[in-house]
């Protein structure tokens, strides 16, 4: 091949079929597309390996995308139920599936994934390592860690969360200046507990150009994990995070220099007043590389209805800058979602991507908005469902509660106000009685 990665290609000038792929789904011209890649503003992870994929861009300009998670655990070891949750997350629109799977067959659940969805793969490797190394955490040696992640590359994940920022002195800072939730990031904890049982720095750290190597080789992106995110909103934006974020900005530029994509993961727990000035700082400490944000959840209260928690902070982080979101579920803090949690929770967060691109201006967005209220004008029922962005949702609200006059809801009835404006406006009398 005449290039490794999307980014050694666009730096070379070559548009590649899946930067032609994501220009037209954006509404973009190729070249432009290719010159983003090459500046590291877009990333396009999409592992030669991954045969199923229909390639997405994430960054700069581009339609916000969303992220769903899911994978098999020692309590809930159901490949059935999650494969059912990869199909109806595609049917739903989400562009990227996380396997966080952390036990059982993951290989073989793993290649049931990539060889069905259309959708982006990333895992974390740290989950799986345990598993797959067969070994007690402080057992396993620092390069072990590195073995796993060739595993994963090899089949064909599209991008991988590798929490290598919390370095030993990125642990130092966070021992010095006390949180209320310690680290919530479940890689980063498991790193933070071997780098203290074992004495030595981070494998992923102190192996960084390793890691590299091996995800050139296969074309993965590397997302930068936020091991030290805030867990609560009382940890938002403390030193143990700024701390990291720097690391995140000098691993960002090493990834670039082999030609790997980057994206970087951010919070977390966060007040809104905070979420703006959050997306700004990361996108000028990480050169305007691609920011993937779980939530921000913007409160801490409201156990069962964390996916609107979400949706608020999503939509002001995506309109500040943020152009992946990981979607949250009415389950999070509480136990593994069901099928109808991870509905619940894709849609919040496909309002909340939705929400910031009309505020960024992303091609396209408000065309979808005038649409709905052309429809809505007209009174078109067909139309008002198709465009809805969870259609069956909307047509069971309609048939569930029928009008007398069909023109109407059952909310307004001869009073509606668009009804009544039409007819008015062609010059015909209205009847309430």
């Amino acid at each position: 091949m005449e290039y490794t990665t999307q980014m050694d290609a666009a730096k070379k000038c070559i548009v590649t079929q899946e930067m032609e792929t994501v220009a037209r789904k954006e509404g973009k011209t190729a070249d432009e597309i290719c010159n983003l890649v090459a500046k590291g503003w877009v990333a396009i992870p999409a592992n030669r390996n991954h045969k199923s994929l229909s390639p997405e861009g994430i960054g700069h300009g581009l339609r916000t995308k969303i992220n769903v998670n899911l994978g098999i655990s020692r309590d809930c070891n159901d490949v059935e139920m999650e494969m059912n949750k990869v199909k109806k997350a595609i049917e739903l629109k989400a562009e990227a599936i996380m396997d966080l799977s952390s036990y059982g067959k993951t290989y073989d659940f793993r290649q049931k994934l990539l060889d069905y969805s259309p959708a982006m793969i990333g895992t974390v490797p740290m989950y799986d390592a345990v598993g797959f190394l067969e070994k007690e955490l402080c057992e396993i040696k620092a390069k072990e860690f590195l073995d796993v992640v060739r595993c994963h590359a090899e089949q064909g994940v599209d991008f991988m969360t590798i929490h290598a920022g919390i370095n030993r002195e990125t642990a130092a800072h966070f021992k010095k200046n006390p949180r209320m939730t310690n680290i919530v990031s479940r890689g980063g904890s498991l790193l933070f507990a071997w780098m203290e049982m074992t004495g030595n720095e981070n494998p992923f750290y102190e192996y960084y150009d390793e890691v590299l190597d091996i995800l050139a080789q296969y074309d993965v992106t590397i997302s930068l994990g936020d091991a030290c995110r805030p867990g609560c909103i009382d940890d938002a934006t403390d030193p143990v995070q700024i701390s990291e974020l720097l690391v995140l900005g000098e691993l960002t530029k090493r990834a670039w220099e082999k030609n790997v994509q980057v994206m970087v993961e951010g919070p977390g727990h966060m007040k809104m007043d905070e979420i703006q000035a959050n997306m700004m700082l990361e996108k000028k400490l990480c050169h305007n590389a691609p920011f993937y944000v779980l939530g921000p959840l913007v409160t801490d209260i409201a156990p069962g209805y964390d996916h609107i928690t979400s949706a608020i902070g999503g939509a002001i982080a995506a309109a500040s800058g943020a152009d992946f979101l990981c979607y949250v579920t009415p389950a999070e803090h509480l136990r593994l979602p069901d099928l109808e949690d991870m509905k619940e929770g894709i849609i919040a967060s496909r309002i909340a991507a939705h929400a910031g691109d009309l505020v960024k201006g992303v091609k396209g967005a408000k065309d979808w908005d005038d649409k709905m209220a052309k429809a809505r004008r007209e009174i078109n029922w067909e139309e008002m469902f198709r465009l809805s962005i969870d259609e069956e949702k909307a047509r069971d609200y309609r048939a569930s509660s029928q009008p007398e006059v069909e023109d109407t809801c059952t909310m307004c009835g001869k009073m509606c106000a668009v009804r009544n404006m039409n007819k008015i406006l062609k010059g015909e009398d209205i009847n309430l009685i």
